[in-house]
């Protein structure tokens, strides 16, 4: 096992450290031509650090990938991914089971909102 290894698996997991004030952040705007290409980039170099047998380097490039995901679906400038699931498929089932992520999602991100369950409330009925 390469130095270089745990040399890429720190910077990536310093990265990661340096994004999640963002993520916690629920007034935090970032553009998508900013976080789509990062989250890109970090799974294009995840990928490759799999194929170079550098197990901890892709670790650490898909845990940034990740944050860059979460990102893109909860700080974009736009309503975000909840409500836009929301106003796509309110009649079906599966949207609750969605609403559920977002809303557990929402709380790792440090919001305060009420995390009821919606699809377990709809299995009951």
């Amino acid at each position: 096992m390469a130095w270089q290894d745990f040399v890429f698996l720190a910077g990536s997991l310093l990265s990661v450290v340096f994004l999640a004030p963002t993520l916690r952040d629920a007034a935090a705007r970032v553009p998508r031509a900013t976080s789509v290409p990062s989250m890109v980039i970090g799974g294009v170099y995840s990928l490759t650090f799999l194929t170079l047998d550098m197990t901890f380097s892709a670790f650490g490039a898909f845990a940034a990938c990740t944050m860059w995901s979460l990102i893109v679906c909860f700080r974009g400038p736009d309503v975000g991914i909840g409500e836009s699931i929301r106003k796509r498929y309110q009649s079906r089932q599966w949207w609750l089971v969605a609403d559920d992520c977002y809303r557990w999602l929402h709380r790792l991100a440090g919001s305060r909102r009420p995390a009821e369950s919606r699809y377990l409330d709809s299995l009951e009925r």
